[in-house]
């Protein structure tokens, strides 16, 4: 019975200890399909109406055009953008002394 009641309880603490690791695979791939901000557009600049004073635009921020292809699409085991790549020092070669 007690081997019972200590079993039932891992597998109820289980779960809890083993963090976020289950729905990290299943959310994943959510970044692979059309995101809501890829259906953005830009708007027309603010029409001041006659007789008000337009507003200060020195610090606003300007965006320049983007003239650059698409980055290629990520593929199903590709990490999504906002995941850092993996990170690997390569050791330089050693060199032999020469004699």
């Amino acid at each position: 019975m007690r081997f019972a009641r200590g079993a039932m309880v891992l597998l109820m603490v289980a779960p809890l200890v083993s963090g976020c690791h289950v729905f990290r695979n299943a959310s994943a791939k959510a970044c692979h399909g059309p995101q809501p901000y890829q259906k953005a557009t830009t708007v027309a600049p603010l029409k001041i109406p006659s007789g008000l004073d337009a507003p200060d635009t020195t610090n606003a921020l300007r965006l320049p055009a983007l003239n650059e292809p698409p980055p290629p699409p990520r593929k199903g085991r590709d990490p999504c953008l906002d995941e850092p790549p993996p990170f690997k020092v390569t050791q330089p070669a050693t060199k032999t002394p020469q004699a």
